[in-house]
């Protein structure tokens, strides 16, 4: 190393990438592994905590017994660069160690990371996702040890083909084990954890979520536990939630009602879809889903993917990363999502359609937890609350039409419906009338064209 950018390093002292030490003991190879098991770095012998130069003592083996002992106590083995350098008459030894391509490196047994200036010891689940992610895999694509084949349901995955072939340009022909071998869900006679969280033939523990109905913080009115398969567990927790909304209807003239509930029941079935796509099926504690009067909170265990915030969230500005690959694959092939890392967002574009606060994202205790809340109720005199009610009722809708249209103009009927919480038919008379109006003008055909709002 030359002189240099020893000077520039010693001046910058400790971080996440440097550390000092006035000899080398058992805590320089911990810091050595630390370093290669997240962005490298460079350990300086010879240099006090506060970077002062004492200087050490080199023999003509030194060297070579340091490598050595570097190499005999980790695992797979580190041999890093050394170099010897020179100041104020004082020698200094530098280690400089590249980040490993093949995670995690133990010493001694024990596995370090490190997080600014200092290293820390991993966590189990720690270890693991530094494995899945080296070999570019998540752990619901390792093969079960625990299940066979013997404990998943054919009939299922019979389910499974059913919902692809509904999307799907090419149906799938094959017979159930062919699919799960396309899949990579069975390999040889082992099934994988995903295979076993998707078509499990009885109850799941690993899958368990526990949901309830609150009057106040501590009081429950109505709870379940649910522990199916995945695909299951959507509707089921869906269904839950549901039944505790409450659902009002808007007089508008027609022979039918619309409905309107608290919440967009699309932004609801996709936080909890996310919930269980995401959720971390190697920690031990449940997923829970709790329904107050004035919000609904979903937790998850499993914090964002490393280097992800929650501000990088809500903004968009991430890279899509799935902790799940495999599941996540099956419920694209099912439908039941439809890209990858669009789910945030359809949350809160359908919220702020409905006129309901922002919700709240944040990591709590080792996980995830979103919380949607309920739109301010306003009183109104008993004389004129039926008629204000019906006719801001009428007027929200035409202008949740015409600002998502401004957003997206290619949106659909249908679409529309989804996203403002409202029936096709509601949609269409409001569509009609905001054409003869003039508000709206459709450009092209109804396959390809778009709609081009005025004012």
């Amino acid at each position: 190393m030359k002189e240099e950018r020893f000077q520039s390093i010693l001046a910058k002292g400790e971080s996440e990438t440097v550390e000092f030490k006035a000899n080398f003991d058992k805590e320089a190879i911990e810091t050595i592994t630390a370093f290669a098991n997240t962005i490298g770095g460079s350990l300086v012998i010879g240099v006090s905590d506060e970077g002062k130069i004492q200087g050490v003592t080199i023999g003509k083996e030194t060297i070579q017994q340091l490598l050595n002992q570097i190499k005999n106590v980790t695992e797979p083995s580190i041999i890093p660069d050394i170099s010897t350098i020179i100041i104020q008459h004082k020698k200094i030894i530098v280690f400089s160690v590249p980040e490993c391509p093949v995670k995690p490196i133990s010493c001694k047994g024990k596995y370090f990371k490190r997080i600014q200036n200092s290293n820390h010891q991993m966590s189990i689940s720690e270890i693991s996702n530094l494995h899945f992610k080296t070999y570019q895999i998540s752990w619901d694509y390792y093969e079960n040890i625990q299940y066979d084949l013997q404990t998943i349901s054919l009939e299922k995955v019979n389910a499974f083909i059913e919902l692809s072939n509904r999307i799907r340009l090419y149906p799938l022909k094959d017979d159930p084990l062919t699919v799960l071998k396309k899949y990579e869900l069975l390999r040889g006679d082992r099934i994988t954890n995903g295979c076993y969280l998707l078509f499990a033939l009885k109850d799941i523990f690993l899958t368990t979520i526990e949901i309830g109905r609150f009057s106040d913080e501590i009081s429950i009115k109505d709870s379940a536990t649910i522990r199916a398969d995945l695909f299951q567990e959507v509707e089921m927790v869906f269904d839950f939630v549901r039944k505790h909304l409450d659902k009002g209807y808007i007089i508008t003239g027609k022979a039918q009602r619309e409905e309107h509930w608290d919440y967009p029941l699309e932004a609801l079935r996709e936080i909890i879809i996310n919930m269980i796509l995401h959720r971390d099926y190697m920690k031990p504690s449940d997923s829970v889903v709790k329904i107050f009067d004035d919000r609904i909170e979903f937790f998850n265990p499993g914090g964002l993917a490393e280097g992800l915030s929650v501000k990088q969230l809500l903004k968009g500005k991430y890279i899509s990363s799935i902790r799940n690959k495999q599941i996540a694959t099956l419920f694209k092939e099912a439908g039941i999502i439809e890209k990858y890392g669009s789910g945030i967002k359809r949350i809160l574009d359908s919220l702020k359609l409905y006129g309901l606060p922002e919700p709240l994202f944040e990591e709590i205790q080792n996980g995830f937890r979103v919380t949607v809340f309920k739109a301010v109720q306003k009183t109104t005199q008993k004389t004129t609350q039926k008629t204000t009610q019906k006719t801001t009722q009428k007027i929200a809708t035409r202008d949740l039409i015409l600002d998502a249209l401004r957003k997206d103009p290619t949106l659909t009927r249908e679409q529309l419906a989804q996203l403002i919480g409202r029936s096709q038919n509601t949609i269409k008379e409001h569509i009609a009338k905001l054409k003869n109006e003039g508000r709206i003008k459709r450009v092209g055909n109804d396959r390809d064209g778009y709609w081009e709002v005025k004012g």
